[in-house]
């Protein structure tokens, strides 16, 4: 069953938050406050499989290099296991610079996947990143870098990016990946990303909605649902910038 929130977007339950306009619209249930909801459907382990598990739905969102989720052990996100490194991830930002994910070696990287026109999920990632930041001492801000990929090429442009960040006050506190389909398609293959466009909604496109740990030596190590609390960031950066 998908859910429709606030009449745009709908969102499958899981940890992703990916969307679904699949279900009837005689199915769809409004959620009024869907912040209380999300994190009682907690995702389910997929014994020897590399995807979570989406509850109450046969859609899953699959997770890159055979990574699963484990229990939280020194973090507040979940642990990918095993810890591997992270997959390729080389694109030109919305301001035309080069931005390769290797280059952030010796920094905590939180990853994420976004579109400008998104009107509920995007959003809420870019708003707890920003909270995070701001929560983060000043010693550690510094070692920490957000990117976000583009999952919509045609609708990402340079100027719809520019006034997402400014929105969402970003501007300068995140690396936004912009690029045209082949060349975007090949990083949401690598992170086995799902994009697809909203057949009924052309303006929308459903998408994998995680935020991405990784370490300091570049390797996957947590993993966050589209509504983490900022403080669960704050808490683990420091082990991540450890490992």
């Amino acid at each position: 069953m998908a859910y429709e929130i606030g009449g745009n977007d709908t969102v499958t339950p899981g940890l992703g938050g990916s969307d679904s306009p699949d279900a009837p619209e005689g199915g769809r249930a409004r959620l009024l406050d869907w912040r209380l909801w999300l994190p009682l459907v907690l995702i389910l382990v997929v014994v020897g499989g590399t995807a979570l598990a989406l509850s109450g739905s046969t859609k899953s969102q699959p997770l890159p290099n055979n990574v699963h989720q484990a229990k939280k052990v020194g973090y507040d996100g979940l642990v990918a296991t095993p810890a591997v490194p992270a997959p390729p991830l080389a694109l030109d930002s919305y301001l035309g610079q080069p931005i390769n994910i290797d280059d952030y070696r010796g920094k905590a990287v939180l990853v994420t996947f976004l579109y400008a026109n998104c009107p509920t999920l995007c959003p809420l990632i870019a708003a707890n990143l920003h909270t995070a930041q701001a929560m983060l001492p000043h010693a550690e801000t510094a070692k920490v870098q957000i990117i976000a990929v583009s999952v919509d090429p045609r609708g990402d442009t340079p100027k719809a990016v520019a006034a997402f960040l400014r929105h969402h006050e970003m501007t300068g506190r995140m690396q936004y990946l912009i690029g045209n389909a082949a060349q975007l398609s090949r990083v949401w293959a690598a992170w086995n990303v799902g994009s697809t466009r909203d057949t009924q909604q052309p303006d929308l496109v459903n998408h994998s909605g995680l935020v991405y740990g990784i370490s300091a030596s570049g390797k996957l190590t947590t993993l966050y649902p589209a509504n983490f609390t900022p403080s669960e960031i704050v808490h683990d950066v420091p082990a991540l910038l450890a490992s």
